[in-house]
This record gives structure tokens, C-alpha cells and sequence, in this order.
């Protein structure tokens, strides 16, 4: 279902999803001292868990959890479509000092093979920071193929993209401090946008909420800067265009080269720098 930026801008300054307040925050300002409150981006950890093993635990801010387990095993390759997933249950446990332990157990299809021990030693220790090593970006070379997308989109286009996410992103207006994912068509309009304290995880959300909806998409924008995973998660989900409003790291280019996607650093104040395979951008 299409979630465009005006729709979801129109909380307007209720309190947004995944935001907590504060009191008694001491704001500083030009030599003057006065007390206030602030909100900030709730960060929680979500245990995924399929057929009741765990697979990985994140810090995330809480909200849209089943995206983000689908779009995390989606881009970990343990699933290759919607079909693969039976459902997902919320199996929360409380602990002895009464705090809550968030878990997810998805359950798969039968036909379904999960490489536990892969994903404990690629994933489990590091989830917030991303997949790292040579062995792991070979083996994502070999699980997904080269993108050969005939998608494209008009630089007038593209430079009205970080207008629209920044205009869907309520969480931020509030807090400051969250990243933000939006997943576009290849005339510019937004499908879907998630908001989450961990760049990784917004990304699996809206790979997860097209997973689910059947969607697809030609332009993943972020809030940040794009990494390798970035561009991984990406790959796995099939979106030829990644843009974002910072810069990319140096295995972030060499490997959308390599794997045929179109990146683009520095999307802002209507410039950008494109990195790789520039042909999908019309001029």
C-alpha cells in the first residue's frame, strides 16, 4: 500500500511512534541555563527468533517488528519471498526485575533451509554494526546475482527525493537523532519510509513492508551515509538505485560496480555525486 509523504506527515507534532519524553533536561543557550523537557528515540533490543532459535538480536526502535525480521531475513538470504514466511509471532518474556524481553519467532515454511550456524557466526554478535569480512562479502556474491535492471530515473526527479523523506520523517521532528530509510518508484513517489535509531534497521524495514505487501521499488534513499550492508540489503531486495544524503565508504562503490547498482552520495541542496553505473539517471 502506498505511503505517501504527505499522509504520513500528518501527525503533525503529536507525539510520534517511537519517541519517549524526557523531563528535566537542562538547555543551555547563549550563557542562559533553563530546564525543559526533550524527547528522544526509544531504543529497545528485538530478539528474531525462527522456529524458536535465535538469529540475531538488534537494538531498534520498536514499531513495524515484523518488517524488520522479514526484511532482516530477506537480505541475510534465509528467505526468498514472501511464500517462505508462515507467520510471525510475538512470544515477549518477562524477566525477574519485571522488565520485558522483545521477541519475534517467525516461522517458515517447511521447505525452508536456515543455516543457523552461519548466521550465529556472521550476524548474532553483530547486528547492530553490520556483516564484516571477506568471507562474508564472497559469500553474498555468490547468493545473489548481478543487478541488470532496466530502471531509471530523471535528475529532476532524484533531487526532490530528500524533500520527501525529510517531510515523512515525524520521529526526527521530534527527537533529532534517528535514521530514516524511504523506498520510491522510478517517478518519484514514495512507497514507504520507517524511522529507527539503527540506519540497518530502518532499511529492513521498508525492504520487509514490500516484502510483505508485494510492492516493489526502483530507489532506496537514506538518511546517512551508505555502507557495504547498505548496499547488500539492497541487492538482496532487488533495488537497482540506492541514493543518500551523505557519502559512501570506499567497499560500499566497489562492490555496487561490481554488482551492477546505481549509487548516489551527497543527494542534497539539489546536487549529488554518482558513483556508479550512471545510466539508470537521466539527464
Amino acid at each position: 500500500m502506498e505511503e505517501p509523504a504527505n499522509s504520513v506527515a500528518a501527525f503533525g507534532k503529536a507525539q510520534a511512534a517511537g519517541t519517549s519524553r524526557v523531563e528535566h533536561v537542562i538547555h543551555w543557550n547563549h550563557g542562559n541555563a533553563t530546564e525543559r523537557s526533550e524527547m528522544v528515540a526509544v531504543e529497545e533490543p528485538l530478539e528474531i527468533r525462527c522456529r524458536g532459535r535465535a538469529v540475531t538480536i538488534t537494538m531498534r526502535t520498536p514499531g513495524h517488528d515484523e518488517e524488520l525480521a522479514a526484511g532482516f531475513l530477506l537480505t541475510e538470504g534465509v528467505i526468498q519471498s514472501r511464500h517462505d514466511l508462515l507467520r510471525m509471532e510475538p512470544c515477549n518474556q518477562i524477566n525477574e526485575d519485571g522488565t520485558e524481553n522483545n521477541v519475534l519467532n517467525v516461522l517458515l515454511a517447511p521447505e525452508v533451509a536456515v543455516d543457523f550456524a552461519r548466521l550465529t557466526r556472521h550476524v548474532f554478535a553483530a547486528s547492530s554494526c553490520g556483516i564484516c569480512g571477506k568471507a562474508s562479502i564472497d559469500s553474498i556474491r555468490t547468493r545473489f546475482p548481478v543487478i541488470e535492471s532496466t530502471a531509471e530515473i530523471e535528475v529532476s526527479t532524484l533531487i526532490t527525493l530528500p524533500d520527501k523523506m525529510r517531510s515523512a520523517q515525524v520521529a526526527f521532528d521530534s527527537t533529532g537523532g534517528i535514521h530514516a530509510a524511504g523506498l520510491f518508484d522510478g517517478q518519484g513517489r514514495l512507497i514507504t519510509l520507517r524511522e529507527d535509531v539503527g540506519r540497518h534497521n530502518a532499511v529492513d524495514k521498508v525492504i520487509g513492508q514490500t516484502l510483505l505487501s508485494g510492492r516493489q521499488a526502483d530507489v532506496l534513499m537514506v538518511s546517512g551515509r551508505t555502507s557495504f550492508e547498505i548496499l547488500q540489503k539492497a541487492l538482496a531486495a532487488r533495488i537497482p538505485i540506492i541514493a543518500a544524503v551523505s557519502a559512501p565508504s570506499s567497499l560500499a562503490v566497489e562492490f555496487a560496480r561490481e554488482m551492477g547498482q546505481t549509487l548516489i552520495g551527497f543527494l542534497r541542496d539539489r546536487r549529488m555525486n554518482i558513483y556508479t553505473h550512471a545510466h539508470r539517471v537521466l539527464r
